[in-house]
């Protein structure tokens, strides 16, 4: 009973996550690789079913198996992640923000995640 509870509650959470990070291709802020990792992770171990299927997912699989197999993120998907982030968040600083330390947040959010991203291998 406990054991099906658990894989019950891994799958709904695996789809979440999916959710989440088909959501994070497109809106910036939102990371796409760590949800489709952890969705990978959590389907390993319920659903061996859902988890060759997301591995050999035409778009998501190739994600997956680069960051599990190289730490690394492709060239193409770091220009647009970064050239994303900084899209957006500097329309905030600029357009949404009302006082100047929010857009400095924005702009010092901006510089995180872009560090963050660059910090990866790239993979050819």
């Amino acid at each position: 009973m406990y054991f099906c509870v658990v894989k019950t509650i891994y799958i709904v959470l695996g789809g979440l996550f999916l959710g989440l990070g088909i959501m994070g291709i497109f809106l910036p802020l939102l990371p796409t690789t760590p949800f489709l990792l952890l969705s990978a992770v959590l389907w390993l171990r319920s659903s061996p079913r859902l988890y060759h299927w997301l591995l050999n997912h035409k778009r998501f699989g190739p994600y997956i198996r680069d960051f599990m197999e190289y730490k690394a993120i492709p060239l193409r998907v770091k220009i647009i992640s970064v050239s994303l982030v900084w899209i957006t968040l500097l329309y905030c600083a600029l357009f949404v923000a009302r006082v100047w330390w929010l857009s400095l947040l924005f702009v010092l959010l901006a510089v995180g995640i872009s560090w963050h991203i660059l910090s990866y291998k790239t993979r050819k």
